[in-house]
């Protein structure tokens, strides 16, 4: 795989951290591809931003930019110098003038997507069951533990401010579609990767897989990496 000068950075979601890419970093560093996770505070969507471009700054050359779940709204409004490739990971893609909130809300969730509120201090936290009934049904036992005892919470600031003009409408994107993801449904994730005119690819996997199902992850990311090459 041609890898030369090309970065990969990663952007976890909500209810996660950098931990939550560590199999797909493994499987990329054996390529010898040069990726990195961004730290994401998750406390406004400005911020987010903010953080992903001072990790976008600590890189070289061209990137890839993959993110996770409500870091699709993230990686679309990064600094663009750059980035030629965004990789959407069962991701939400708000368009510009619309809030995260939107197109996670756009059609009724999962019966057994968690209930979400934010508490006193206006931060949604993931209920710990829903690690195992709707986040990552098919972790395991203590993949499930971890990512519960890391999980970080997302502010409402994050969601119920309006997007600006994403990337994917200037840069080329793929989509990973999960069939099984109980989080964000699949038919949102496909209504969102059609719109964007995504490379799309489909797969029986829950809302997190760059933990329960990494090689499917680290394949569409290869296959952005490899696009590079032959532009």
């Amino acid at each position: 795989m041609p890898t030369k000068d090309v970065s990969v950075v990663l952007a976890h979601g909500a209810w996660a951290d950098g931990s939550s890419w560590a199999a797909v970093i493994a499987a990329l560093k054996k390529e010898s591809v040069e990726v990195a996770a961004a730290p994401l505070p998750l406390t406004s969507l400005a911020d987010d931003v903010a953080a992903l471009n001072r990790s976008l700054d600590r890189t070289d050359g061209p990137i890839v930019l993959a993110g996770h779940a409500y870091a699709g709204a993230v990686i679309a409004l990064a600094r663009p110098e750059r980035v030629r490739a965004l990789v959407y990971v069962t991701a939400l893609a708000p368009d510009e003038g619309e809030k995260v909130a939107d197109v996670f809300y756009r059609l009724e969730l999962h019966p057994q997507a968690p209930k979400l509120a934010p508490d006193g201090n206006g931060l949604i936290w993931l209920p710990e069951g829903a690690f195992a009934t709707a986040f990552a049904q098919n972790a395991s036992t203590d993949q499930r533990a971890v990512l519960a005892a890391v999980q970080r919470p997302i502010s409402l600031n994050c969601i119920t401010v309006p997007a600006g003009r994403p990337l994917w409408k200037d840069v080329p994107s793929w989509f990973l579609i999960a069939e099984d993801d109980r989080m964000i449904v699949p038919e949102t994730q496909r209504y969102m990767a059609e719109r964007m005119k995504a490379e799309t690819k489909t797969h029986a996997v829950d809302h997190i897989p760059s933990v329960t199902a990494p090689s499917v992850v680290v394949e569409i990311i290869r296959d952005a990496i490899c696009s590079l090459a032959r532009n």
